[in-house]
């Protein structure tokens, strides 16, 4: 009977060695998160990614993106869901809300700020003005010389931009219409704040698009955000067009002598949002719960964007406060994201026909 009651406890012990093993990875989740990558993503990565997976004992896999909404449209209609968790701007958010392709987010996961105000009131109020997304940055649309190659003018409008005679060279530009068509209406005259109402009609369209004109030859353009600041670097363009942090980052971390020119600058939010039909929704919200909290928001000041809860202020450094975008929002164009969910399309469809001419 010693042998088979040896033979038993080794049957049982083993049970419960593949019971414990199953346990822990049911435990350990993984979620998988989508961002800008670049100085951003590293700051998201430092202050929300790391601290959260050593908190809950979840696994995040952090993947870049270049922005926009076409991936995540093709995984939604296919019904085959790779992204649980996206950084998205503001500018695209509406448009992706409006077509069902992220899952709305109760306000009653988010915690109150570490001062006791309850989210709602911490929160600035275009943070949460979609359902659909949580606020984590203000951050803004520059761009930047470089004061080794720029020669001995100065630019400092966006009239200067589009100026080839005067600031002779190749501008560097995101390839895609949102605040290359603001832009063009502002250097033609247009006042900022009626860019969007010109814009709004086919007369106001050609009309960006002939500013665009103007410059198409001198044009370089580039996908990702992480590519502004090496054409700079290395003379690809005497002038690119940038998120703020990325070049904030260049000038802080590399000694780069580069120079912001914050005139019409246009400016927005980054929110966390959920792509709809994740199978890990729960999680999804879990993660952006923690992420937005006072401390980890706190941490997008490494790159020169404001937090999004005033609860966060009591964390940033006085001395980046005149490199935020909010300290120039008075020389600033907010991005019109209900705009470009309605024209959207459209532009993006008269952009890349224009691009081919």
């Amino acid at each position: 009977m010693k042998p088979m009651k040896q033979l038993r406890n080794l049957i049982l012990g083993a049970a419960a060695l593949l019971a414990g093993a199953a346990g822990q990875q049911a435990a350990a989740e993984s979620l998988t998160a989508v961002s800008f990558g670049g100085a951003y993503g590293a700051a998201q990565k430092k202050h929300m990614i790391d601290p959260y997976m050593a908190k809950s004992g979840n696994k995040i896999l952090f993947e870049d993106y270049k922005g926009g909404i076409a991936e995540i449209k093709a995984q939604v209609k296919a019904g085959n869901i790779l992204w649980d968790v996206v950084d998205i701007e503001v500018i695209d958010l509406e448009r992706a809300c409006s077509e069902g392709l992220l899952e709305v987010i109760p306000r009653s996961i988010l915690p109150p700020g570490e001062d006791g105000t309850p989210a709602i009131k911490d929160f600035i109020p275009a943070a949460l003005a979609n359902e659909c997304g949580v606020g984590v940055i203000v951050w803004t649309i520059i761009y930047a010389y470089n004061e080794k190659t720029i020669g001995g003018n100065k630019p400092s409008t966006i009239a200067d931009f589009f100026d080839t005679k005067k600031f002779p060279g190749k501008r560097a530009m995101r390839k895609r219409p949102q605040v290359n068509m603001e832009w063009a209406l502002i250097a033609d005259g247009v006042a900022p704040g009626e860019v969007y109402k010109v814009m709004a009609t086919k007369e106001g369209q050609a009309r960006a698009l002939a500013k665009l004109d103007t410059i198409k030859k001198d044009i370089v353009w580039f996908d990702s955000w992480s590519q502004a600041p090496q054409l700079l670097n290395d003379g690809g363009a005497v002038m690119v067009q940038s998120a703020n942090g990325r070049i904030f980052d260049a000038i802080k971390k590399d000694k780069k002598p580069f120079t912001m020119v914050w005139d019409n600058h246009v400016y927005d939010l980054d929110v966390w949002a959920v792509v709809k039909g994740t199978k890990k929704k729960k999680m999804a919200f879990d993660f952006i719960s923690f992420a937005t909290g006072t401390k980890p928001l706190s941490g997008m000041t490494d790159v020169a964007y404001g937090p999004t809860r005033k609860s966060s202020g009591k964390y940033i450094d006085p001395a980046v406060v005149p490199n935020l975008p909010t300290s120039y929002l008075d020389k600033g164009v907010k991005a019109d994201g209900i705009f470009w969910a309605d024209f959207g399309e459209s532009l993006g469809e008269k952009f890349n026909e224009w691009l081919l001419k």
